[in-house]
């Protein structure tokens, strides 16, 4: 068993600063969970207080069925990949894996059958011999990921082992890194502030801010389903348009107001339960970017009252699509179009915005009202 609780886990630095706060989370055998969230929300401290090198305040950690607060990093058979490599220089790629097992004592054959195996999975049984100076930086990651897994862990922790590499090389490691974790089938707990290695590699992602869990879920439920403004603007790119307005009844129809701009929604929403409440009152609509139209194609599939005209600021071509910074009225807004688009900087265009994906937020509270 590798699963990992952690329990109304608390740490406190002298002065007062409490960098993570009530932290509940089980983390299942085999998981692959991402914590997510801005520099300074706590990720990295809750990864290093399981690892064992950040003291836990107050609360109880458990690998497996065991109570581990007071057990030395070495003994909690977890293994931490860093931002840095942390190589041994003077030593060998073979030699830099097979370190932590001379420590423990391991026999000889067995050292050798373990890097070897690690090697292979790695796809680096030819850099064995080299010496880390003569490697490139995916190359450096790939053997300190090889240290960990020879040691056989019950967990992987992992602190932004990516973040030193360039774009091209970040994608194709985070698919390697997929891979292996299917390969070793061990619980992986992995700490980023890139939210589309959040997306694009975990089973569930946990999304911090202020030393506080927001949400635990799936991709792609963070993405369709936030529940509140923090969530829902910091994962998805661009991100998430926000937009303060009144909803207003009109006949048996509910309308979203804002500037001078009145757009009807779908009776699905218009009847929600969640809403009755909201009539009449400010809130804030939430909408991504892919829900904003200026392609006739969607022009005519979507009601004339779910249309508006926008001033074109900017435009950013980004090959597959183009990104629309959007003026109407004060507000400000990005759509994610086909790079078909006509739609030029200094237009004065109208767009299409499916309202059936539009989120609503109380605007006190923040949280989400209904999605």
């Amino acid at each position: 068993m590798a699963s990992v609780s952690l329990k109304h886990i608390y740490k406190k630095y002298p002065g007062g600063v409490t960098a993570v706060s009530d932290f509940n989370l089980d983390i299942k055998d085999k998981e692959f969970l991402v914590l997510v969230g801005p520099s300074g929300c706590g990720k990295t401290t809750t990864l290093r207080m399981i690892a064992g090198l950040e003291e836990i305040t107050e609360g109880e950690l458990f690998i497996g069925d065991k109570l581990v607060n007071d057990v030395a990093p070495k003994d909690r058979k977890i293994a931490m990949v860093f931002q840095n490599y942390a190589l041994y220089p003077h030593m060998t790629v073979f030699e830099n894996m097979a370190f932590g097992l001379k420590l423990s004592k391991t026999p000889k054959e067995e050292i050798k059958r373990r890097v070897e195996e690690a090697a292979r999975i790695l796809d680096i049984t030819h850099l064995l011999d080299r010496k880390p100076k003569a490697l490139s930086g995916g190359q450096k990651q790939r053997v300190a990921l090889g240290r960990a897994i020879v040691r056989k862990p019950m967990v992987f922790l992992l602190d932004e082992p990516l973040s030193n590499l360039d774009a091209k090389l970040r994608a194709s490691m985070r698919a390697e890194l997929t891979k292996l974790h299917e390969n070793v089938q061990t619980t992986f707990i992995y700490v980023t502030h890139d939210q589309v290695e959040a997306m694009t590699m975990a089973t569930r992602i946990v999304v911090m801010k202020d030393g506080l869990i927001q949400q635990v879920d799936t991709p792609q439920n963070l993405y369709d389903s936030p529940c509140n403004i923090f969530v829902a603007g910091f994962i998805g790119t661009p991100q998430m348009n926000f937009i303060n307005g009144t909803l207003k009844k009109k006949g048996e129809d509910v309308y979203f107001e804002f500037e001078d701009k009145s757009l009807k929604l779908p009776a699905e929403k218009a009847n929600a339960p969640e809403l009755k409440d909201y009539i009449g009152q400010e809130v804030i609509a939430g909408i991504r970017p892919e829900s904003i139209h200026d392609e006739p194609m969607f022009m005519n599939s979507i009601p004339e009252d779910s249309q508006c005209e926008a001033y074109v600021d900017l435009t950013e071509l980004m090959g597959a699509e183009i990104h629309l910074h959007l003026v109407i009225g004060e507000v400000n807004l990005v759509a994610k179009v086909s790079s078909r688009s006509t739609s030029r900087a200094g237009d004065t265009i109208k767009v299409a915005f499916d309202l059936s994906r539009m989120h609503f937020f109380d605007k006190d509270t923040e949280r989400v009202i209904i999605h």
